[in-house]
């Protein structure tokens, strides 16, 4: 008994752009990808099964490694991944619906791409910072240290604390500062919330492509400079993931 189908949304291109023959969609098996064409936009766009699951790992890197793919040679609006329509005169609604919209993020995209930094405290370094720093955490760790957890609970609790909100005033700092640097050579920027107690900056940053090679290299020296504290990331290129609020589809 066939299961039943629906179109999965990838996100919206100028009408030229066309995927690659071995371009692959979500879904088991993976469904060919194609691209819908209304006026002067396409959606690109596979069939999937809605009896299968999706929201795999597998999934979410077809989507990501298409859209990013795309963005290497034209400006692509991502969709939210897992929008899902009904068929193709859906997908003709969805960009006549949106076609405004849609058009003002290709042209802010065009000739844009995103890069993401990210970095994690190093726990050892970052917690001798803080004592370094701090004489009532410094202190207070003396007082905790050898003793029974049972008979130091809730100076332990408020050291916990203390070195909480102290994480946070440097996460503050260490964005601030990243930003403060990348600002420059880049159109604009987000920060991302954390993830993780000890993540140390989260920031996704539009960027020119001509300006690519020196995002690059300022991000880079930036990372050395803070190596004996941040273990740095930087992804990319990839679609404009973080820059699409203004014009996403709700659902």
């Amino acid at each position: 008994m066939a299961g039943r189908g629906g179109t999965f949304v990838y996100g919206i291109v100028p009408a030229d752009v066309e995927p690659t023959d071995d371009a692959v969609g979500v879904g088991d098996p993976p469904g060919e990808v194609t691209a819908v064409v209304q006026g002067e936009l396409a959606a690109l766009v596979s069939e999937v099964d809605l009896d299968q699951p999706m929201g795999r790992p597998v999934d979410l890197t077809a989507y990501q490694e298409l859209l990013d793919g795309t963005a290497v040679v034209a400006p692509v609006v991502p969709v939210r991944f897992g929008t899902v329509v009904t068929g193709a005169d859906a997908v003709h609604d969805l960009l006549e619906a949106h076609r405004d919209r849609f058009r003002a993020a290709l042209d802010e995209f065009e000739g844009r791409t995103q890069y993401t930094v990210r970095g994690r405290f190093r726990e050892p370094e970052l917690i001798g910072a803080l004592l370094a720093e701090d004489p009532n955490v410094a202190q207070l760790a003396e007082r905790v240290r050898g003793r029974p957890e049972a008979a130091s609970r809730e100076q332990r609790i408020r050291l916990g604390e203390m070195i909480s909100q102290a994480v946070e005033l440097r996460r503050e700092a260490e964005t601030r500062e990243l930003v403060d640097v990348l600002g420059p050579v880049a159109v604009t920027s987000t920060v991302r919330p954390p993830g993780h107690e000890l993540d140390a900056l989260h920031v996704a940053f539009l960027v020119d492509v001509d300006r690519a090679d020196e995002f690059v290299a300022v991000t880079e020296e930036f990372a050395v400079q803070r190596r004996d504290l941040v273990r740095m990331r930087l992804l990319g290129p990839l679609a404009p993931y973080d820059f699409v609020d203004a014009h996403q589809l709700a659902g």
